[in-house]
């Protein structure tokens, strides 16, 4: 082989290591045992608790107890009034409407947020909606614009079924919400509170985003996949994205949701006693703060390597220098 090849292998090789998001530390392993439908799709700190949602289960939330290694799940029931109407076509919302009587749950809650009053913001993937549910008291569904859902549609997100609203956070004042649209395109949504309800100050959309990704080397038969957000995470002004085919943490600018840093958790998760028999990544929940990041696992009720059938919650370090380190 030519020596000049060799080289330009050498460092492209070199280039790529360096361009490597860093390995995040795993730190603890926990099982969740409560949860009456299984699959954990949402995580939030609320008040120095961690609560949690199923995506099969429509009238509770659940506040986890984690005094000991494994976590019990203590279910907090809600009342969920009538959904209104977020502007999707009729063709997407009957098709919600038989998958409820298959797989259990109509409105398919995949995230859950805190703001500092304790209010909790729970976004229904089925129906593109957010419901409030505050300390006491009865929940409500958010009165956002119509405009949301179009602008979305219109940049090319929330056109596929299953593939809608998939996480969400707001800030500690509770005045403005962040949405992610999950996949094919994925992106990031923005509405502000007003007296009248939620708007968008400005766009709507700060991100949508097409094209694939290769799965981290780690994953048996790494190959190109759609790119998708998974969950998002309010923490010290910036936006963090759960990219969950990436098995990736990125932090973002929260006006304009472009990346900034990005850290890996491959290397842990993709241990092969943790690894599952499913062809894509399955890191469903996240909630940062200063000492590090949990992470929620919905595994669709399928088991792992290890025989492990429950959902798991990891414990991951900060990366060195915090979550506002520069690259």
């Amino acid at each position: 082989m030519h020596k000049g090849w060799v080289l330009a292998g050498m460092l492209l090789a070199s280039s790529a290591l360096a361009q490597a998001a860093p390995q995040l530390a795993l730190v603890s392993e926990h099982a969740v045992e409560g949860m009456r439908g299984g699959n954990l799709s949402g995580l939030a700190l609320c008040g120095g608790e961690l609560w949690t949602v199923s995506d099969r289960d429509d009238d509770r939330l659940y506040r986890l107890d984690t005094r000991e290694n494994v976590w019990l799940a203590e279910t907090v029931r809600i009342e969920v009034p009538q959904v209104p109407d977020s502007g999707l076509p009729w063709s997407m919302n009957s098709r919600t409407w038989a998958a409820s009587f298959v797989r259990g749950g109509d409105l398919d809650f995949e995230g859950i947020t805190c703001d500092q009053a304790g209010n909790r913001y729970v976004v229904s993937e089925a129906h593109a909606a957010v419901l409030k549910v505050p300390p006491s008291g009865p929940a409500t569904w958010l009165k956002i614009t119509p405009s949301l859902v179009r602008e979305a549609r219109a940049s090319g997100m929330l056109l596929r079924f299953n593939a809608l609203f998939e996480g969400i956070a707001v800030d500690p004042e509770g005045n403005r919400l962040w949405l992610a649209a999950e996949r094919q395109r994925r992106g990031v949504l923005s509405i502000t509170r007003t007296p009248s309800g939620w708007a968008c100050d400005g766009p709507c959309v700060l991100l949508s985003e097409a094209g694939t990704q290769k799965q981290p080397p780690q994953f048996p038969g790494a190959k190109s996949v759609s790119r998708d957000f998974a969950d998002l995470a309010w923490f010290e002004g910036k936006l963090f994205t759960l990219e969950r085919n990436a098995y990736e943490i990125c932090r973002r600018d929260a006006q304009s949701a472009q990346v900034e840093q990005c850290w890996s958790f491959a290397e842990q998760a993709l241990q092969p006693q943790r690894r599952y028999p499913q062809a894509f990544g399955l890191t469903e929940a996240m909630v940062i703060d200063q000492d590090g990041a949990w992470l929620g696992v919905d595994n669709n009720n399928g088991a792992r390597a290890d025989g492990e059938t429950r959902s798991i919650v990891w414990r991951f370090a900060a990366p060195a220098g915090g979550w506002s380190a520069q690259p």
